[in-house]
């Protein structure tokens, strides 16, 4: 295939129809775009969003790959997620941790856990449970980070070790990348939707404010490593052309500025939506 697209989340393909791609190449998306679009393959490498793909079925039809998505024999279910911790115990825990999600089991054999166990969670609840006035530091430590389930079904899940036994442990963007590359050794790749920064200073995301995303006010996320692993990537495929799709050719938007990292590389094209042949 000598054209793919990834599509990442950044606010400058707000408006622009994805639709228009299929005609053209294999499209790859990340994390929460399957709430709005169907794209070939799905890449998601945090927690909490994997698992949201998974119960909401997406991954029952549509090729998805997900970081340490490990599958545990149903029998190891008590130790893994609770920690075999007494059934007493456990019951007093549940009021107060909320952030613990989990499809339907059904007759499932299989289940992918990510998160602390109820069992080294306790020790928070003991530590506070007995302090009034500490409750919603209690609250705030229980429920910092989730405990995700998921009961596995008949589906296009893949762990991303599958592909040449290696993660590269790299963000989303270009992990859908990578594996876009190991499938369809492209001739072009265009990144759409990689912003890489922000306009405003705040957090860049069209899902922003959402379940599993940074609230609307937040700072913009950090993207050394956005550059630093996109950098790499080109550099190990200098046969691909690499094409970064801007919002338009104003560089008094930060996020139409060509990248300093990207200065060196021969395979690096800037256009825009305007100018591609995709959008015509």
């Amino acid at each position: 295939m000598s054209i793919v697209f990834c599509i990442g989340n950044g606010e400058s393909r707000k408006g622009f129809d994805l639709e228009k791609l299929r005609p053209y190449g294999k499209i790859y998306g990340c994390n929460a775009l399957y709430r709005d679009f169907t794209p070939d393959v799905l890449t998601a490498v945090d927690p909490g969003i994997t698992h949201e793909i998974y119960h909401s079925g997406f991954a029952f039809k549509t090729e998805c790959w997900f970081r340490n998505w490990n599958k545990q024999n149903k029998e190891q279910y008590d130790r893994l997620v609770y920690g075999d911790l007494e059934d007493e115990k456990v019951n007093n825990l549940k009021s107060y941790l909320i952030n613990h999600k989990e499809n339907d089991k059904g007759d499932s054999t299989e289940f992918v856990v990510h998160g602390s166990s109820y069992k080294n969670k306790y020790s928070i609840y003991e530590r506070y449970i007995n302090k009034p006035d500490m409750l919603s530091q209690m609250d705030r430590e229980l429920n910092h980070s989730g405990l995700h389930v998921s009961w596995i079904k008949k589906d296009l899940a893949n762990n991303i070790t599958d592909i040449q036994g290696k993660d590269k442990g790299w963000s989303t963007g270009p992990t859908s990348a990578w594996i876009a590359i190991k499938q369809c050794q492209p001739k072009e790749l265009y990144m759409i939707g990689f912003d890489f920064t922000s306009n405003t200073g705040n957090i860049n995301n069209v899902y922003k404010g959402t379940d599993n995303y940074y609230r609307v006010d937040n700072p913009k996320t950090p993207d050394v490593n956005w550059r630093n692993q996109w950098s790499q990537i080109i550099k190990e495929n200098p046969n691909i052309t690499f094409y970064k799709v801007n919002e338009s050719d104003d560089i008094s938007k930060r996020t139409n500025v060509p990248l300093p990292e990207f200065k060196n590389f021969k395979n690096v094209r800037y256009t825009t939506y305007e100018k591609c042949f995709f959008n015509r």
